[in-house]
């Protein structure tokens, strides 16, 4: 991207809380000229008229959902988000790439590189299979340089997310055991998306705390890939999702066996900072502090902090984020930022 000049970028399916975010971040993004947003059920409505939060943005007042086709949008559009449910997201990645966009996908679509494994979590065949090996997971302080060269981004789900940035340094430097992993992590109501379904209302969440897609969330399909890349050997995990009642937030608890009981703490330590202390949306938290909801929500952060334990001998990391941002939109400007080559953290703080 050159000085002074905008990308041009248009998001596929705008009406969902991650399509919001997304058209709210782009509208404020200084290096980004959102050109088009789409959505079927408010075409040739304005942004503005659907997201009054946005009024203040002219561009707002100006642009109209609309229900464009592949080919207009790769035209309007040098990037192209898909903020699409999993299952839909395959049938519009294809077309844009084809028509000369790059794509940052946020479904689930093309996280998985296996097609056999994604059928076995996702429940169907992957409608565009010759595609999966060319996308690269969408996650910064892992994959950055495969991202700056990427046609198709996969950005991590919101779960995952709050999983792999704490454990990968750890298993990377073998500090413990694969096999150990017990994840337990806590959601706001927004992950499951902007829809009209019993489970989801307020009068059923609100006053409840329950577990839910145990024992085989989708997202561990995508967890356990990524883990055992980074300890090159497959790794399977214990990981029990909970719906809590709150907007907005993931809260994630780990309880791993570290590969020596005696294990210097100040390696499990020298891991973490080596990772993540030059990283822009990662907290490291002190041995004070330990993560919070509220210090994250509405931004791109994720605090991690850890513990040993001595009586059980298990280390504990836990991490925090917005299920939103760093958990999907805001980690897909991320990865735009890295795409166009502009400062990292533009539009995000």
């Amino acid at each position: 991207m050159k000085t002074g000049e905008k990308t041009r970028v248009a998001v596929v399916g705008a009406s969902g809380y991650t399509g919001e975010e997304l058209v709210r971040l782009l509208l404020r993004h200084p290096h980004a000229e959102l050109v088009a947003a789409t959505s079927r059920q408010f075409a040739g409505k304005t942004v503005a008229e659907i997201f009054p939060r946005t009024a203040h943005h002219s561009k707002a007042i100006a642009l109209k959902f609309t229900d464009a086709s592949p080919a207009k949008i790769a035209k309007e559009a040098e990037i192209v988000f898909l903020a699409l449910p999993h299952g839909v997201a395959v049938d519009f990645a294809g077309p844009r790439l084809e028509a000369g966009a790059r794509v940052i996908d946020l479904s689930a679509d093309f996280r998985i590189r296996n097609a056999a494994i994604y059928r076995e979590f996702y429940g169907h065949e992957h409608g565009a299979p010759t595609l999966l090996a060319g996308a690269v997971y969408g996650l910064p302080e892992i994959y950055r340089d495969q991202i700056r060269e990427a046609r198709l981004v996969a950005c991590p789900g919101c779960y995952p997310t709050s999983i792999l940035l704490p454990v990968i340094p750890l298993l990377r430097e073998k500090l413990i055991k694969p096999g150990s992993v017990i994840a337990n992590s806590l959601s706001g109501v927004s992950g499951a998306g902007r829809k009209a379904e019993l489970d989801y209302l307020f009068v059923e969440c609100n006053e409840s705390i329950r577990p839910y897609g145990v024992p085989k969330h989708r997202h561990l399909a995508e967890i356990e890939q990524e883990l055992s890349v980074a300890a090159g050997s497959t790794v399977t995990i214990q990981f029990t999702p909970h719906l809590v009642p709150v907007n907005r937030g993931i809260l994630t608890t780990l309880y791993l066996a570290p590969t020596d009981i005696g294990q210097d703490a100040k390696r499990i330590d020298a891991a973490f900072h080596q990772s993540y202390a030059n990283e822009p949306f990662v907290r490291l938290l002190d041995e004070k502090t330990l993560p919070d909801t509220k210090n994250v929500a509405g931004s791109n952060f994720i605090e991690i902090a850890w513990r040993h334990d001595p009586r059980t001998g298990r280390l504990i990391v836990m991490s925090a984020e917005d299920n939103l941002l760093k958990g999907a939109s805001g980690q897909a400007i991320q990865c735009f930022n890295v795409i166009c080559g502009c400062e990292e953290t533009a539009g995000l703080l």
